[in-house]
């Protein structure tokens, strides 16, 4: 199996892993065009979402055909393969695992066949009551370790129904977040959990439409936005066009996280660049937390937008102040002990002509377990650095995610267990600031009251029995 993601702390230090995404979803249906190949690049588009596994589900009609594996989406796909996927719509998944461990089986999409068709479906997202629902399946129809699994194993469990309908009585009844694209022989489906925790979005090519989790994956296949998929929404697209129909009220809470780090910053949520708001996080944070020095720099690539803004508001000069090697993450090769501890040297590289005898402030999305800062600091004192200021873009992680996100546990979190000053202390820098959660949420123009900030303060929006979730939950009922 391929290990890394190329993000920062990914492998380097299995104690420091960042934050894991969710996945990304991608649905089109386009008679006349190559849909398995539009579907590849939009996965392709989407693979900061998870690096575990890749897969296409295409239909012509008559058959599903599901090809998937294990590895990031150029590994499992090439030319050859992309050619036997015909048809005249596609699904499309790229994972990182939230239910279930990281293992073929698990990929996605998963398929479900019966005499009368097939059903293939993609979720991003994490559901809350999976083993309440893998006890209504038919005994014996499913040996389900996801989540995904037994969606799909429902939805096509009673097929004297219409798909439509059949996801118009379960989907009220599932709980968590989910972002949906599902097929069978003819139509394409979307749908968006009540809460709309994962962002969705429908666009509109010349000869069809196009549904993904990112406008940055519309773009790259030269679809036009057209809209959000609201929460509570199901989306049914045949030849008739699109038709929608609500299953649920909306009760809109978005994911926070997703401007922190999630999302590309080429992609729109809620009519706003991401990159726009990264760069006034970063404005607000050198209001909230002031501190004289020389030169600011980014924890390449996740602190650059917020460190353009810091220096943009401070007026302190913007620079490079540390080289990243983007191809680390990618390597098969497991790092001998000399080499591992050297640590995050195979990933980031100080600039000594740059950074010596300056005053620093070194600008990072979040703080997770701190072992990454940690080396960070140690190191641009090694190059000779003044004075090192830690800023972070996002307040203090001091709560899991149940919600498709494969953060620590709170006892592995830093901030679940330290004060700011002591974390401070922890990493050795001169002085740490995170923006304080009113700041973060005035730069992204969304209301409050329609977002999910958990992770930040512990208060979950969809409530949580702890005892029913977890990433290996139905794994170990079984």
């Amino acid at each position: 199996m391929l290990k890394g993601d190329g993000r920062l702390g990914h492998d380097l230090d299995p104690r420091d892993q960042a934050p894991k995404d969710a996945c990304g979803v991608f649905g089109v249906w386009a008679p006349g065009e190559e849909v398995s190949k539009l579907t590849y690049y939009g996965l392709y588009a989407l693979q900061h979402r998870g690096q575990e596994s890749a897969g296409i589900a295409v239909s012509e009609g008559s058959r599903i055909l599901v090809y998937k594996d294990m590895g990031l989406v150029a590994q499992v796909f090439d030319e050859s393969v992309l050619g036997t996927l015909r048809g005249h719509l596609a699904i499309g998944h790229c994972r990182y695992s939230t239910t279930g461990s990281s293992v073929w089986e698990n990929a996605q999409p998963t398929l479900s066949s019966t005499e009368v068709g097939g059903l293939a479906l993609a979720h991003n997202g994490n559901l809350i009551n999976t083993p309440e629902l893998a006890q209504r399946l038919d005994p014996g129809s499913t040996r389900a370790t996801t989540d995904t699994e037994v969606l799909t194993s429902l939805l096509a469990q009673d097929r004297t129904r219409t798909v439509e309908e059949a996801a118009a009585e379960l989907l009220p009844q599932v709980k968590g977040a989910y972002s949906l694209v599902f097929m069978d022989e003819t139509t394409l489906y979307a749908a968006r959990d009540p809460q709309g925790v994962r962002p969705m979005v429908l666009g509109r090519l010349e000869r069809g439409w196009v549904v993904a989790s990112e406008t940055a994956a519309l773009d790259i296949v030269g679809a036009t936005f057209v809209r959000e998929i609201e929460p509570g929404e199901l989306l049914t697209i045949d030849e008739r066009g699109v038709r929608s129909r609500r299953f649920a009220l909306a009760e809109p809470k978005g994911c926070l996280f997703e401007y922190v780090y999630l999302a590309r910053p080429d992609t729109t949520i809620a009519g706003r660049g991401v990159q726009v708001t990264r760069v006034e996080v970063g404005r607000v944070l050198a209001r909230e937390h002031p501190v004289e020095a020389d030169l600011v720099i980014p924890t390449p690539e996740s602190g650059t937008p917020a460190a353009v803004g810091y220096a943009q508001e401070s007026g302190i000069p913007y620079g490079q102040g540390l080289v990243k090697n983007s191809y680390v993450g990618r390597t098969f090769i497991e790092p001998s002990q000399t080499i591992r501890q050297l640590g995050i040297r195979l990933k980031l590289n100080p600039l000594r002509e740059v950074v010596e005898g300056k005053r620093l402030v070194v600008v990072d999305d979040s703080i997770v377990r701190g072992n990454t800062q940690r080396a960070i600091v140690k190191m641009l004192r090694e190059a000779g650095a003044k004075e090192v200021h830690v800023r972070i873009s996002s307040p203090p992680v001091a709560w899991p995610c149940f919600y498709g996100i494969d953060f620590a546990t709170r006892a592995e979190l830093i901030a679940g267990s330290l004060t700011v000053e002591e974390i401070r202390a922890s990493l050795g820098a001169d002085s740490l600031g995170y923006i304080s959660l009113e700041g973060l949420t005035r730069a992204t123009t969304i209301p409050a009251d329609r977002l999910c900030m958990a992770c930040f303060t512990g208060s979950y929006p969809i409530p949580i029995d702890e005892d029913n979730v977890g990433k290996y939950v139905l794994e170990s009922k079984a």
